[in-house]
Order: C-alpha cells, then structure tokens, then sequence
C-alpha cells in the first residue's frame, strides 16, 4: 500500500490585474455573501456562508471572485471546497481542499474538484489538466503524482495522508510521463526518475540566462544560514520559469529550486520578467513586487549581518 504525505511549500496566486472594473462583497440581511459592481448592480446573488473575515463593501482582489465557505442548501461535495466565479458572475469552479481551506497555487495552477475528480486550473479559472483522477498532488518541477482508486486514510490525525490506489505521474500537459533511467537532468517523482520537463524558446533561455548569472551569488545568500557544510554542486541553484504571460498577467514566474528539485524559497526566491524582459521583480509578502537590485541589495546586507554575527557559519560569504 502506498501512502503519501501531503507536504509542500506554497504560496498563494498573485494578482496582477490590468483592468480596473471594482467589484465588492456585500453581506445580505440572513449573513450571506455576494458580488456587486460599483454601479450596486448584483454580479453574484448571496448565497454563501463564507469562514473569512469580510467586510461589508470589501474589494474582490484577483482575476476572479472567490466565496471561501459554502453555498446555502448545497450538497456536500467530496475534497472540495469554496466556488469561484469570473468577473461576469459565471461559476468556474470549485477548489481542492488542502489545508482548512482551498488550495494554493503551485508552478501557476492550483487543484480543483468536478464530480470527485481532480483537475487543474490556471488563475483565470481556465481548465489546464481535466478533472479524471481521484487525487493528484501539486506540481513540483513540472510534475504531479496522481492516483485512481484511493482515498484519505481513516484516522482522526491533523495531517492525513492518501493511501491505496493506482500511481501515476504527470506533467505540464496532462500527459502521462514514463520512468527513465536516473542521470543529471532526471527529476525524482516517488522514488522514479523522469525527464526535465522544462523546455524554452530563445528568448526565454535569455531570461533564465540572467539568473544563471546570478547563481553564486544568490546561492551564497540563500545557504549562509544553513546549518551544514556543503559543497558547491550542493548549493547550486536552478531556474525555471513555471508561469508565462497571459491575460491579467503580463510577466514571465520563474521560481527557484535547490539540487534535489525542490523549491528554495517560498516568497523571497521567486522572481517576474515583464514580457519584454526588461523589468525584473522579486515577489515578497505574497504579492509585493520588489525591483530585482533592490531586493538583491537588501538580500546581501541580510547575509552580511547573519555571517558577522554568526562568524563560525560553515557556507561562507564570498569576499
């Protein structure tokens, strides 16, 4: 039998709107949420009990309109959780439910549910991989685990895990992705190695060229603290970009991984390049857009200070 823990750094999708239309919740006199638009013209009737602390009159932020709670009289629906709706007031979906709430976004796409399947779906609401499997994890470096015939394991313990079932894996496309044998570019999916998944035009190996520059550097900075001596080829840092531009979202995401393909940070280490590739941000807080010397300044003086008060760090600043 096979199990998984559920454990993953993430963060949750930026908003980078271009249009200005301004739409707010409005609380009905029975305590239920809806949308209306500036003019107070009903986008989305209320109808749901949300669990966040909404205001009467706050903004909707975002490319889409979230409901974080139920809808009055609806039927339970297995692993989901919230609706979201579009601009318009149509119904898009409903979220995966991870972690007391819905699920975050990870590589650009988050889960949601369609008749106890699991799919994914971009920060439009746009259908990237349909709903046909009973699980699938987040992406991590291009790829998700997923499984047909097994479900949560019956315990009462805060942190369950999926067990039983068919395994799979994944990638960008939906398409399923066959075990190779392991080398320097293979990435780990449940103890099997697969293709790097990540492939790029001319212009974009241009912007990941520019932080490959960077790699010492950043690599320097982000291992000053850790706690173990490593060695160069361990410190080593890769770029991806895992999020390309599209409507309400005029910017390259490229995220950074350590050498076993994992993420190296959750907000401080993932980067945007604006379409034409001339304007480069390091995302901070969640959604704070920090211009890429900026950060990287603030970044160094950071390393500088931990390394002057911890003078026996085993990853050393270069001079």
């Amino acid at each position: 039998m096979k199990r998984i823990l559920l454990l993953i750094s993430m963060i949750p999708v930026l908003s980078f709107s271009q249009k200005k239309e301004v739409l707010k919740y409005f609380i009905s006199k029975d305590s239920l949420v809806g949308v209306k638009n500036q003019k107070g013209d009903i986008i989305v009737p209320a109808q749901f009990k949300v669990f966040s602390n909404l205001e009467n009159g706050e903004l909707v932020e975002g490319e889409t309109i979230y409901f974080d709670g139920f809808k009055k009289g609806e039927e339970k629906e297995k692993n989901a959780w919230g609706y979201v709706y579009n601009k318009k007031g149509n119904f898009l979906y409903r979220p995966f439910f991870y972690d007391n709430g819905a699920d975050y976004f990870s590589e650009g796409v988050r889960r949601f549910v369609k008749n106890g399947k699991v799919g994914f779906v971009d920060r439009n609401g746009k259908v990237v991989i349909e709903p046909t499997h009973d699980f699938a994890s987040p992406f991590r470096y291009g790829y998700t685990a997923f499984c047909d015939g097994c479900d949560w394991e019956k315990t009462e313990d805060e942190h369950k895990a999926i067990v039983g079932g068919t395994w799979g894996v994944m990638n960008f496309k939906g398409e399923i992705a066959t075990p190779i044998s392991k080398s320097e570019n293979t990435v780990e999916v449940g103890g099997k190695y697969f293709p790097n998944p990540f492939n790029y035009n001319e212009k974009e190996k241009t912007i990941l060229q520019f932080f490959n520059e960077q790699n010492k550097k950043l690599s320097q900075i982000y291992y000053v603290n850790h706690y173990t001596k490593l060695s160069d080829n361990e410190k080593k840092l890769f770029f991806e970009i895992v999020e390309r531009p599209k409507e309400n979202f005029p910017f390259y995401q490229v995220n950074t991984y350590d050498y076993r393909k994992t993420e190296a940070g959750i907000s401080d280490y993932k980067f945007l390049v604006s379409e034409d590739g001339k304007n480069i941000f390091a995302l901070e807080f969640e959604n704070e857009k920090i211009p890429f010397q900026k950060w990287l300044k603030n970044e160094t003086e950071q390393a500088q200070q931990f390394q002057k008060e911890h003078p026996d760090n085993p990853n050393k600043l270069s001079k």
